[in-house]
């Protein structure tokens, strides 16, 4: 009986001497970095949590399939939807990035009813929006920080350069490696046994061209702590670390080599001769370092603001005098644009930064104010990469004002009809044409809210740097008042883009915004405006050119004549003009929708289109719009008519 107590006990003790070792070897990497929390409530906490704790489920069993270090989930049952995204550092366990998320579910919970928080800690992220941001490529967001040690690496000008070469191949490598992880070591030449290792990491659902962009930025923040012995880089959609300890197994040692431009090794070369032969002068500027490091008042990790990201700080409000100062007392030499709802400045704010100000033209009743805080904060927690992202706003002043971000090459019209005619070439027209669909989709089908823009037109899509399209106005017809109606002078649609059974009968769908894109996209193909009567066309207007060439077989004759013919290929164009055609059918069932339209601009191969219905054409003769309600071409139809100053909102 004793024996039996004795190997009992004994048992027991092996258990948890096993289970002891097991929690000493493991490491979560749990030290926090980062955290932070929306400065808005959900508005129905019931559904809200609900819907968080299934994302956290779903994380969590995602996580727990294998070896998965990374993991998306998503709940929109009812109101107050949550999106959720972890991810852990590559070269854990799978226990300790269970570990390491378990730690940021109960820190992350701090924010309580908060839409939106982060959590990034050394060994992983989470992080949760009431919107869907998943497919961002734009990874870098406002307040991506450093963060340093506070112990100088010896010697001070071999260890900056052997970890400046590291930093630099593992920004160069990462985003060309599946998984868009890795982790790698650099010997510091002279110094005996010393080493540097480093891991770079970005969210896997990002781009190649995203990845690079925020791990550039990344490089410039980390490399500000050297000669320190560590220091990380945080930022929404990456994460670089360098330190002269191992933090990561060897066998989780990443081969970057084959990742490397051509010339790396020249890189390195010109890097050691440039730190050897300027070492004299460095060692002269440590001394001057050092000083300054240890006089200094230590860094400490920044809490509380979480990456200065948009969404989850809310619009920024801006004063009036601020803005009124940054626009020259919105001056004419800086109004970029006017429309229905109203003018747009360029502003330089006190900062520096440049932004585009819109004075909005509504009234402002208590009830509009209302109406004008809850959709502001809605408009600004819509993100995506082919949306004009919305950073403010001015509701204190004589008029009320949004702040968006600024495009410096201006909207599409400039470059189809303007002064820059000529300037784009298929490929940019394309990606336009693609980009533009995918913003509409996002704002159909993928934000929680369903959003109709009501008045998409070439002026309406702004360029960015790269030539991307960025749609503006969105959302801006949900500050309306409910009495407003479709024919408002001032807020209707515009001629020649808007979809009849909204023009003349007020019924209003996604459907509205797919037959404006396929006007816009058949400008983009011709570079005529669709309002414009060509003097070859026998006074036919855009729409019923391209419809009656494509009845002929004669797509590419619809082409830009600015156009290299070399450039595109003939089957590509007739695809685009047939889509453009399906979008503009006088039923709007028979319309694609937007998340459709993508598919088939994506799609390659065979392409088999639709049987297509005579599109709505306006009469230039009679002034009036003829609406062909048959199914087929050439079948009898009854014509419904609408005066053209119904549609052009005179």
């Amino acid at each position: 009986m004793m024996n039996k107590k004795i190997l009992t006990t004994l048992s027991i003790i092996t258990i948890s001497q096993i289970w002891w070792w097991a929690c000493v070897s493991a490491d979560p990497q749990i030290n926090l970095l980062n955290e932070g929390c929306s400065q808005y409530n959900a508005t129905s906490l019931s559904n809200f949590y609900t819907n968080l704790n299934a994302t956290f489920l779903d994380l969590k069993a995602q996580l727990l399939n294998g070896s998965k270090h990374f993991a998306t989930a998503q709940q929109a049952k009812g109101s107050d939807p949550v999106y959720a995204m972890t991810q852990c550092r590559n070269y854990l366990s799978s226990a300790d990035c269970l570990s390491c998320f378990a730690a940021a579910v109960s820190q992350i919970r701090n924010c309580s009813a908060s839409n939106g928080a982060r959590v990034v800690y050394d060994g992983c992220f989470l992080r949760y929006e009431s919107s869907g941001f998943f497919d961002q490529t734009v990874a870098t967001l406002p307040g991506n920080v450093g963060l340093c040690g506070n112990q100088t690496g010896s010697p001070a000008t071999t260890f900056t350069a052997a970890a400046e070469e590291l930093l630099m191949d593992l920004q160069v490598a990462t985003p060309k490696i599946n998984g868009f992880f890795a982790a790698s070591k650099e010997v510091v030449s002279g110094s005996g046994n010393t080493t540097v290792y480093g891991v770079a990491q970005c969210a896997e659902t990002t781009t190649v061209t995203g990845c690079q962009d925020c791990l550039k930025v990344a490089y410039t923040n980390v490399q500000s702590c050297l000669p320190d012995t560590d220091g990380r880089a945080v930022d929404a959609g990456c994460f670089l670390r360098y330190s002269a300890t191992s933090f990561f197994p060897d066998n989780q040692t990443t081969n970057i080599k084959p990742f490397l431009e051509k010339g790396g090794n020249s890189r390195k070369k010109a890097i050691i001769i440039g730190v050897v032969v300027g070492g004299v002068g460095l060692i002269l500027l440590v001394g001057v370092l050092i000083y300054f490091r240890l006089s200094r008042k230590p860094k400490t990790v920044r809490r509380g603001d979480i990456l200065g990201a948009t969404e989850l700080q809310g619009p920024v409000n801006y004063k009036y005098k601020d803005l009124k100062s940054a626009t020259a007392n919105f001056s004419d030499a800086n109004k970029l644009g006017e429309g229905g709802f109203g003018d747009v400045y360029k502003a330089t704010l006190n900062n520096g930064k440049t932004v585009a100000v819109k004075k909005l033209a509504i009234l402002q009743s208590d009830r509009a104010m209302t109406s004008f805080e809850n959709e502001v904060k809605l408009i600004s927690n819509v993100h995506h990469r082919n949306l004009i992202r919305l950073l403010g706003c001015c509701s204190k002043g004589p008029e009320l004002l949004l702040i968006y971000e600024y495009m410096a090459n201006n909207s599409l019209d400039k470059f189809l009809f303007g002064e820059k005619r000529g300037f784009l070439n298929w490929k940019q027209r394309n990606d336009i044409i693609v980009g533009t669909a995918r913003g509409l989709a996002y704002l159909h089908e993928e934000f929680h809210v369903c959003i109709i823009h009501r008045d998409i037109k070439t002026s309406n899509i702004l360029l960015d740097d790269g030539f991307q399209p960025r749609i503006a106005d969105f959302g801006l017809a949900r500050l309306l008042p409910e009495d407003q109606t479709h024919l408002s002078t001032r807020f209707a649609g515009t001629l020649g883009y808007t979809a009849p059974e909204y023009a003349i009968h007020g019924q209003l769908s996604e459907k509205v915004d797919t037959y404006s894109y396929g006007v816009v996209v058949l400008e983009i193909v011709s570079g005529q405006k669709s309002s414009e009567i060509k003097s070859d066309t026998m006074g036919e207007f855009l729409l019923e050119k391209a419809w009656k060439l494509y009845e002929n077989g004669k797509h590419l004759e619809l082409v830009d004549e600015t156009l290299d013919p070399n450039e595109f290929d003939a089957e590509d164009v007739k695809k685009i003009v047939e889509i453009a055609l399906m979008c503009t059918q006088s039923s709007p069932a028979l319309r694609p929708t937007m998340s459709e339209i993508v598919v088939l601009l994506k799609s390659t191969g065979f392409w088999v289109n639709r049987p297509l219905t005579r599109p709505v054409f306006v009469d230039s003769g009679h002034k009036r719009v003829r609406v062909d309600t048959s199914t087929s071409t050439g079948s009898s139809s009854s014509n419904a008519t609408a005066s053209i100053s119904q549609l052009s909102g005179r």
